[in-house]
Order: structure tokens, then C-alpha cells, then sequence
């Protein structure tokens, strides 16, 4: 029960930001936002939100072993924010190996894509 509410909880945070997200689009650019940028709270605010990201994506790193989806994850994740960190742990928690506890999405690091020659495993 408490993997579906984990669950839950993240796909209303990925859709909340989503639709938000559209929403600010049809109001105004992106890149429009100069006046924001002069504003030294809005300032503390971006910097305290990309850490924040910093923070949640040293986690990420930590539990994917290939250079390549971790890279992959620092791309989306300061692209994206939180859109991005909701998305992870809504693959965490599907990933979830039945009978394990919750805890087991923060410890629990992902399997290395294995190559095998010549058709061996």
C-alpha cells in the first residue's frame, strides 16, 4: 500500500508541474523574463532551487553506475527540475522489487547494463 501511495504522491507532483508548466507557456516565453532576473529574491530563488536539484541529482548519480545515464539524468534533471526527480522516483518505486520496503528506493542502486560477447552471458 505505501508503494502505491509513493507512487501516487509523485505522478500528482510530475502532472501538477506539467500542467503548470504548459500553462506559463502560453503565458510567456521562457526567455522572456528579464525583468525576473533583475529581481535579487527571484535570484536567491533560482539559485536555491538549481542546488536543491545539485542536491537530489548527487543521489541519482550515486545510484546509476554508467557514466552514460547519469549524464542522461544531470541533462533532465537541470532542464527539467523536479518534473525530472518526480519522474526517477516514479522509476524507482515501478522498479521495485515486490517485498522490499520503501527504503529500499534510497539504497537500492541500479544494475549496469551488462554486454555480452560473442553471444555468452
Amino acid at each position: 500500500m505505501k508503494k502505491l501511495l509513493l507512487f501516487n504522491l509523485f505522478v500528482s507532483f510530475f502532472v501538477l508541474l506539467l500542467a503548470f508548466t504548459v500553462r506559463a507557456f502560453s503565458v510567456r516565453g521562457i526567455f522572456d523574463n528579464r525583468s525576473l532576473m533583475e529581481d535579487v529574491w527571484f535570484q536567491v530563488t533560482l539559485l536555491d532551487a538549481y542546488l536543491g536539484f545539485l542536491t537530489v541529482y548527487v543521489w541519482i548519480a550515486w545510484k546509476e553506475r554508467t557514466l552514460l545515464r547519469r549524464f542522461v539524468w544531470f541533462v533532465f534533471v537541470m532542464s527539467f527540475g523536479n518534473m525530472a526527480v518526480s519522474l526517477y522516483v516514479i522509476l524507482q518505486v515501478v522498479k521495485l522489487p515486490g517485498g522490499t520496503g520503501l527504503s529500499e528506493i534510497l539504497t537500492m542502486r541500479t544494475e549496469p547494463v551488462s554486454v555480452s560477447r560473442h553471444g555468452h552471458d
